[in-house]
């Protein structure tokens, strides 16, 4: 018998394991249940780990990293959002009452964001960022697309560069006053705010709308309303805040009679009434400038 060599007895286990088996190792059957639960695991678990907001932050007189948002001011952040982006597709539809009355929605939960986080101590850097974002939706394409496709689009090119005009005069005054945050007196804006500059916008396109002005009058006011709120945004003239007004502190009976009465008053006719209280809100700061220019210097 021929000896085997040592090739030979080195493959031989080989085949001898592989008839034993009666297939090759590697193509028996694998249980791969478990490592795909354990892959979804580190997927998901990957996922919340690349997503989640760390904002470094001041507590105590120690910087430290805090990890997620804040629920409740992001809520009302959120609405105030929604109101915006419904007001822009209720433009579209042409149904521009239920606009002008979703950009005021806006602007009332945009008040509210910012209190309820002092309130219940949540504000954040997050909060901030996201509400600015919220308001260049809510009060800044809003308004200049329900004035455009409502009445705007009339005039042609020149309606539709006032429109960008007001909207890049938002994006403009909300970046100024984010880096401004802390350097200014809180009793006064430097420039018309945005919501107040929506809120005129929103006014006349309500009021306009329901009396059904559509003579290229009203046109043309309409044009000069949104340029002049632009315009307002920039600029340096200040307006009251309302800062210093403290809900919590006493106040005179006749304060609550006079909010009652101008409840009953927009209440008769809110389009109307809005449109006078914001008309004489923006109109305020050019008067309160030209006063303090033409007071002598003492």
């Amino acid at each position: 018998m021929k000896p085997m060599t040592q090739d030979a007895r080195d493959q031989e286990p080989a085949h001898s394991d592989q008839s034993h088996l009666g297939q090759p190792a590697s193509t028996q059957p694998e249980n791969t249940d478990q490592p795909e639960m354990i892959g979804n695991e580190d997927l998901a678990t990957a996922f919340l780990r690349e997503t989640e907001v760390i904002e470094e932050t001041v507590e105590d007189g120690k910087k430290i990293r805090r990890r997620g948002i804040y629920l409740l001011p992001n809520l009302f952040t959120t609405s105030a959002l929604f109101a915006g982006f419904f007001a822009v597709v209720a433009g579209i539809n042409g149904e521009f009452t239920s606009a002008a009355v979703a950009i005021f929605i806006a602007m009332v939960l945009d008040g509210l964001d910012g209190r309820v986080a002092r309130m219940t101590n949540t504000q954040s850097e997050f909060g901030a960022e996201y509400d600015s974002l919220a308001d260049m939706i809510s009060f800044g394409m809003a308004p200049a697309l329900v004035a455009f496709t409502w009445i705007l689009q009339d005039i042609g090119k020149t309606g539709w560069v006032v429109a960008f005009l007001y909207v890049a005069c938002a994006a403009l005054r909300l970046a100024r006053f984010n880096v401004q945050i802390g350097s200014v007196d809180k009793k006064w804006f430097i420039g018309l705010p945005s919501p107040s500059a929506a809120a005129l916008v929103a006014a006349s396109v309500w009021t306009f709308h329901s009396f059904d002005a559509d003579a290229f009058g009203f046109k043309l006011l309409m044009l000069v309303v949104v340029a002049a709120a632009g315009v307002l945004m920039v600029s340096n003239i200040r307006y009251y805040s309302f800062k210093e007004f403290d809900v919590r502190k006493p106040v005179p009976f006749v304060v609550l009679l006079a909010i009652v009465l101008a409840f009953v008053m927009i209440s008769v006719e809110p389009s109307v009434m809005l449109l006078l209280l914001f008309g004489a809100y923006v109109a305020s700061g050019p008067v309160l400038a030209i006063m303090r220019k033409a007071k002598p210097q003492s």
